[in-house]
């Protein structure tokens, strides 16, 4: 018992030494690759990235990203607790929402876990969030967001999804461009930002007004 203790009090410290390390060499470099990238290779399909700093992205795309997915970014420590509690609250009347992951998690996720559920991956999700929290700032957590989501089959990041769906730079994406990328994030192999119509079409149209809402708000203002 008391080896098997040892094994374990040792990988944990592995563990936690090795995730530290590894997060803050993410805090300064790109994010080369990721495990949802690899299951798009494994599917046969291609992948398709194009790494750009936040500060050369359009602005409506940041604040889209917050009014569509974590209208409280700038003001949680990396988890929503009411958004958290509403889930479960309608979750147990039966209710159908969104889940209550904050782009934090997602981030974390996205850049360190798989995509699907289980105890485990919950629990190095916000292990995970915890770090990048500390360590990255809101800031770069927006912009390793922005860069590694998902914005359509085989296609990762604003930037990659802008030149696909409207053939330019995130660097001049207009509010309603902007708020068409960020409604396809949630189901991105189910959307497209182009010739959308029903919900996408009237999620992306909510979402370009919300962007106004979130700058006079202040809503993005850890990202200024």
């Amino acid at each position: 018992m008391f080896r098997a203790l040892r094994f374990l009090f040792k990988a944990g410290l592995v563990f936690v030494g090795a995730s530290l390390l590894w997060v803050t060499i993410y805090r300064f470099v790109p994010v080369p690759f990721t495990a949802t990238m690899a299951g798009d290779l494994l599917a046969g399909r291609s992948v398709t990235k194009d790494w750009t700093p936040l500060s050369r992205m359009d602005r409506n795309m940041a604040r889209a990203a917050i009014a569509g997915e974590d209208a409280r970014f700038c003001s949680h420590n990396g988890f929503d607790w009411r958004g958290i509690a509403n889930a479960a609250a309608s979750n147990a009347r039966g209710g159908r929402i969104r889940g209550g992951s904050t782009i934090s998690q997602q981030t974390a996720k996205n850049v360190f876990l798989w995509q699907g559920g289980g105890y485990v991956r919950k629990a190095l999700e916000a292990w995970f969030t915890l770090l990048i929290e500390t360590i990255w700032g809101k800031r770069r957590i927006m912009e390793v967001y922005l860069n590694v989501a998902e914005t359509g089959i085989g296609t990762y990041g604003a930037e990659a999804g802008a030149i696909r769906y409207f053939n330019h730079s995130a660097a001049t994406l207009s509010p309603t461009e902007a708020a068409r990328i960020a409604a396809v994030l949630p189901l991105p192999k189910k959307r497209a930002a182009v010739g959308v119509r029903g919900q996408v079409r009237r999620h992306g149209n909510a979402l370009a007004r919300y962007i106004g809402v979130v700058r006079r708000a202040g809503l993005d203002a850890c990202l200024r």
